[in-house]
């Protein structure tokens, strides 16, 4: 039997849980460093260049978060089932996806491109340049969407500091190619691209190196096994659920953008800096949701209910610990960090006018992030779609009701309404999932 019959303690929670908080940490530095590198060039159109690429090729890859999310559930299962087998087809399948849909992305790049521009229209200046910096990236396509594949099986597995140490490579390769190409170099925004390209195949060359063990036995070259139709036909499954439910919830997000935009532009720029606690939030708590899905998994290959029930409380208690500190953090120094987001005294005004939800949305939302985990590992993923469907039925309700008695306030109280949605509604699913477990 697999580590699910290991004794489940914090101990444990916090190995898988606390890799993933900090590899998270470091996203935004990335950013920072590419906005500050092009920044140095005493211009504006670089930066809003590097910026609104950067959004249009990750909104891109996001669409294949499914990839990290499947791949975590379906592995942590035939883990905990003992599969050797399996678990190593299992990284075969996740990495042909991520390298088919990579390259599927560098042959439709001229229409995907078109059309993002025409939702997201720039000057000629900063298109072009954007244009620039996105085509020399999607070269790198296969490998940063192979990488969500290879990330998923590491959690599945509960390697996370294997996830950190290629987080940490890619970020820092990354940061310093920024420097050499823009600053000595003078590449400009292809030093940018370039910079990035090169960690993601360098990553993915590392996560490959981090799986090694996998390519040692025959499984991962199982080719019956890993093109069995039956686990396809699941996999496509479990993953399209994932997909449905992730578009869903990013139209929550967008539409709250659009909505708050009705309102004026210090509302408007008052959200989006709001929306950065909520970022935290979620970057904080993904380290525990994340330990869930692969003790779940594990527990429900294993057909351990006691163990399941088990991971689940205590990677929910972690998750409440970590949303009471963020609370109160919120509460106490949440007009600080405002401050520092922004010096227009007008946006600092209207954002403390919205602090209060700040402080409760994390507590709301611990049900949905952390079921979202627990379900993801059972890979009860028509119940994800299900109940994804509901919580946006229930906020576009909210927003029709509550927007025009209270306006930027209604908009608030319903995205923290939807999160409550959430929580609930698969929380009533969650005794169906413990009962299948036998």
């Amino acid at each position: 039997m697999a580590d699910t019959a290991a004794a489940l303690t914090h101990r444990r929670v916090l190995t898988i849980a606390l890799p993933i908080v900090l590899s998270n940490a470091t996203v935004p530095i990335l950013g920072a460093v590419d906005t500050g590198v092009v920044g140095q060039m005493g211009l504006a159109a670089p930066i809003g260049a590097v910026g609104i690429g950067a959004i249009i090729i990750t909104g891109i890859y996001w669409i294949f978060g499914f990839l990290r999310m499947g791949t975590t559930g379906l592995t942590s299962q035939a883990h905990g089932a003992g599969n050797r087998g399996e678990v190593d087809a299992m990284l075969s399948r996740a990495l042909m996806v991520g390298v088919g849909a990579g390259l599927a992305m560098i042959l439709l790049q001229i229409p995907l491109f078109w059309a993002a521009f025409q939702l997201s229209p720039a000057s000629a200046e900063v298109e072009g340049m954007a244009r620039s910096y996105m085509g020399i990236r999607v070269w790198s396509a296969p490998a940063a969407i192979a990488i969500y594949g290879i990330t998923g099986w590491l959690i599945a597995l509960e390697r996370t500091r294997a996830v950190l140490v290629m987080q940490l490579w890619m970020n820092g390769v990354n940061i310093l190619l920024d420097l050499w190409f823009v600053l000595g170099l003078d590449w400009g925004v292809e030093g940018v691209a370039t910079a990035t390209f090169l960690a993601e195949w360098s990553g993915a060359a590392l996560g490959l190196w981090l799986c090694r063990d996998a390519f040692a036995g025959a499984g991962w070259k199982d080719w019956p096994r890993v093109f069995d139709r039956a686990r396809l036909k699941h996999m496509a499954r479990v993953n399209s659920d994932i997909l449905i439910r992730s578009l869903l919830l990013q139209a929550i997000f967008i539409s709250f953008l659009f909505f708050g935009a009705d309102f004026g532009d210090v509302p408007l720029a008052a959200n989006q800096i709001l929306l950065q606690f909520l970022a935290i939030t979620a970057h904080a708590l993904d380290g525990f949701a994340f330990a869930a899905e692969a003790l779940v998994g594990q527990a429900l290959g294993a057909k351990a209910r006691d163990a399941l029930r088990r991971g689940a409380l205590l990677t929910s208690f972690w998750g409440l610990i970590c949303v009471i500190a963020l609370a109160g953090a919120f509460a106490v120094f949440g007009g600080q960090i405002i401050d520092i987001m922004t010096t227009a005294p007008e946006v600092r005004a209207e954002a403390r006018q919205y602090l209060i939800y700040m402080t409760f949305a994390p507590l709301i939302g611990l049900a949905a992030w952390m079921f979202d985990g627990i379900f993801i590992g059972a890979t009860r993923t028509a119940d994800m779609r299900n109940m994804m469907a509901i919580s946006f039925v229930v906020y576009g309700v909210a927003l029709a009701v509550l927007m025009p008695l209270y306006g930027n306030h209604g908009l608030w109280l319903a995205l923290l309404i939807s999160f409550a949605a959430r929580g609930l509604t698969l929380g009533a699913r969650y005794p169906a999932l413990e009962a299948s477990v036998d």
